[in-house]
Formats: structure tokens, C-alpha cells, sequence
């Protein structure tokens, strides 16, 4: 596909995935030049592709916000000669990633066993809510249960409400990134000895991974961490604050950065308090603290907090939404929203690549594709002749 670049040019990636974890991991290796041949069911396709409102032109904006750099074929996977297809097409392919249910491919003839028979140096990268073994592998993956018995929304909400889960779908991006990972370790060890291997990522792992200093919070102590909403267990200021008109938020990483903040704020007497010079004594003393750092944010507005806080060092930024991204110099200096034409819904707004390469660049160049779009062009490369294609396509093997 023309515009493609990156350092994964020449990898070609068997996508059988659908909904979030699994597209997100391929649309990060298509960022970075990976030929991502997204596999799709015939007339539906992806489950997101009907997910809204809202839509553009009839395309689901859920969809376009995850499929860019892509092509898409449709095979029926409830056909023999499907299977057969895919089969065939992972003798081509470096990678397979697929988020089904542990044991559904494999009961559908193309699970790792199956295709790494048919390509021993594949890579075949499987995501699941719970992993491919143990007492719950068999339950479904959903985001918001991998938040939950991740520990992640234990710890997610403020002190006296109910655990919330993160505003977006933490544990299914997450885990696209995990097997993103994990495919390009796998790919470097093939460099080494030429075999493939599986990938075996879950939702739930994932959560547990990102608990990091949380839980070694409750290794150390045996107390089960709580809530602090915006705020931080181990430092003190570190959180959200309302401001005159609106909120910010207050980094104070250190005692340096406290005695900064203090004079920024024009309160010496906070600084020369003994229970407040260090950041153990802050943490010790959070609930006496606290009150008097949310009067004193009140009484600026949040340009003036910001303009102070900057001034003197301390680290702070706005509270800001989406549409005040899409507006932000910076956001657009680093090309983090970028347009796309797309041929149905027109020119359309994505998200940008967050890692940026000295030498060997990724690239947004191609909308997310129609559906079946491109099941001829990638079928003929693969080496299946028109009159085979044909055939199929009158069958409702492919579309």
C-alpha cells in the first residue's frame, strides 16, 4: 500500500481479530509499516463497524478511530473453504492475531497448533480476558471485568464513593499493547532461531502489571490500598484542585519542588511548617493539609495558578477535554490528530502515533478500509487466480 513506511515494512500481519485489543495491537504494527490484512465476517464485518451512534456517513466512529492503515478481506470462517483460505494465507504471513474465545480457533482448524503446522516461523498472538489456561480461561474477555478484578478500579474513584471503571477501555487497549510487545519480541527471537512461537496475552495480566508501585505499596505494608481519587498515595500535593474558575492539577514530586510551590502560592508559613517539610510528613499529614492547599487554590483563577506555578518551576497543567486537545498547539505540533480522507465518510480526524522514530518514522497514510475492500487485491497477491476468487466469491466464501 502506497505511503507505507516504518521499520516493520515487509512483515505481514494476519489480523482475525475484531472489536478493541486485538485491532489496536495491529494498528499499532500497521503504524510502523506492518501489512496488516484485516479479516472480516461477510456483511457485518467487525462488530464495531456497527457500534454507535455516532456515525459519519454512515461509518461508525469507533471503528475509523482504530482500523487506519489497513485492508480489509472478507472470509466466512463458518465455511470449510473459509478455513481452508486462512490457512493458506498464514503460509504468507508473519504474524496472526486473533481475540476469540481460548479454544475457538482451535476448534475452527486454525488455531496456533494448526497454522504454525502450516508456517513454523509464524508468530501467533493470542488476547483473551484471562489467558489461554487456568480456572477462568474459559470466561469472556469484557474490559470493564478486567478493570474490575484487575485490581485497577479498587483503586479508581474518589475516597467515599463507589469504584469507577477509567474513562476509556484501559484493559483492552492495554492488552493491544502487551501483544504489540510481545509480537516484536517474538519476531526478534525468529531472528535468532528462525522458529515461531505464540503470544499469549490477557486482559487481566495486564491490569495486574500496571498496578506496579500500588501493589508494591501493599507488599511492603499489608494494607490494602484505598482510593484517592485524582490524588497520589505516596506523594503529597499530587493531585486535582479547584481553582476559582475551573481545575488543575499539582505535581509536587519532591521537597524542592514543595518550597517552590509555597512561595508561588505566597505561603512561607506552610513551607516552615515541620509537619509539612517533607514529603513523609505531607503524606503523614494529608488530612490536616489538604484543607488549607483547597482553600488557597480557590482564591486564583486557574490561568493565574498556571502562570505562578510555571513561573517558579512547580509542575501543573489544566484539566483539559477533548475538544480543548484538538485545539492545543502542542497536540498539533507533535501531529497528534491527524486527518485522513476517508471515501465514504470524507475527511476524518484520528488520533496520532504517540512513539516517534529518529530514522525509521511510522506513518498514518491510509483510512480504515470499507468493508472487503481490498479481498481481491490481497487474495491475488497471496497467489488465489480470479477464476478460484470467483468461484469463492459466488459460494459466499469471500466478498
Amino acid at each position: 500500500m502506497k505511503g507505507r513506511r516504518g521499520p516493520l515494512v515487509g512483515i505481514r500481519v494476519l489480523d482475525l481479530s475484531r472489536v478493541l485489543s486485538g485491532p489496536y495491537c495491529t494498528m499499532m504494527l500497521a503504524d510502523f509499516g506492518a501489512d496488516v490484512i484485516k479479516v472480516e465476517r461477510p456483511e457485518t464485518g467487525d462488530d464495531t463497524r456497527g457500534w454507535g451512534p455516532p456515525f459519519i456517513n454512515g461509518e461508525a466512529a469507533y471503528f475509523l478511530a482504530v482500523n487506519r492503515n489497513k485492508r480489509s478481506v472478507v472470509v466466512d470462517l463458518k465455511a470449510p473453504e473459509g478455513r481452508d483460505l486462512i490457512r493458506r494465507m498464514a503460509r504468507q504471513c508473519d504474524v496472526v492475531v486473533e481475540n476469540f474465545r481460548p479454544g475457538t480457533a482451535a476448534r475452527l482448524g486454525i488455531g496456533p497448533d494448526d497454522l504454525l503446522r502450516e508456517n513454523p516461523r509464524l508468530i501467533y498472538a493470542s488476547i483473551s480476558g484471562f489467558g489461554q489456561d487456568g480456572p477462568y480461561s474459559d470466561k469472556p474477555g469484557y474490559d470493564a471485568i478486567a478493570q474490575a478484578m484487575g485490581g485497577i478500579m479498587h483503586v479508581t474513584g474518589e475516597p467515599d464513593r463507589p469504584p469507577v471503571r477509567a474513562g476509556v477501555a484501559i484493559a483492552d487497549i492495554g492488552a493491544g499493547m502487551w501483544a504489540a510487545f510481545g509480537i516484536l519480541a517474538a519476531l526478534w527471537e525468529r531472528e535468532r532461531s528462525g522458529r515461531g512461537q505464540v503470544v499469549d496475552v490477557s486482559l487481566l495480566e495486564g491490569q495486574i502489571a500496571w498496578l506496579t508501585y500500588v501493589a508494591g505499596n501493599y507488599f511492603a505494608t499489608g494494607q490494602v490500598p484505598r482510593r484517592y481519587g485524582s490524588a497520589h498515595p505516596n506523594l503529597v500535593p499530587y493531585q486535582a484542585f479547584e481553582t476559582a474558575d475551573g481545575h488543575l492539577i499539582v505535581a509536587v514530586g519532591n521537597d524542592s519542588l514543595w518550597r517552590r510551590f509555597c512561595e508561588a502560592a505566597e505561603r512561607p508559613d506552610l513551607a516552615a511548617d515541620p509537619r509539612y517539610a517533607t514529603n513523609a510528613g505531607r503524606v503523614e499529614h494529608r488530612e490536616e493539609l489538604l484543607p488549607e492547599l483547597e482553600a488557597l487554590m480557590r482564591s486564583r483563577t486557574t490561568a493565574e495558578w498556571l502562570e505562578r506555578l510555571d513561573r517558579a518551576g512547580v509542575p501543573a497543567g489544566p484539566i483539559l477535554s477533548i475538544a480543548d486537545l484538538a485545539r492545543d498547539p502542542h497536540v498539533q505540533h507533535r501531529q497528534m490528530i491527524v486527518s485522513l480522507e476517508h471515501s465514504r465518510a470524507g475527511v476524518i480526524r484520528v488520533t496520532g502515533i504517540p512513539v516517534k522514530l529518529s530514522t525509521t518514522p511510522g506513518a498514518i497514510y491510509a483510512p480504515p478500509p470499507l468493508l472487503g475492500q481490498h479481498t481481491d487485491q490481497v487474495l491475488e497477491e497471496l497467489g488465489l487466480p480470479a477464476e478460484e476468487r470467483r468461484r469463492l466469491r459466488e459460494a459466499g466464501v469471500i466478498a
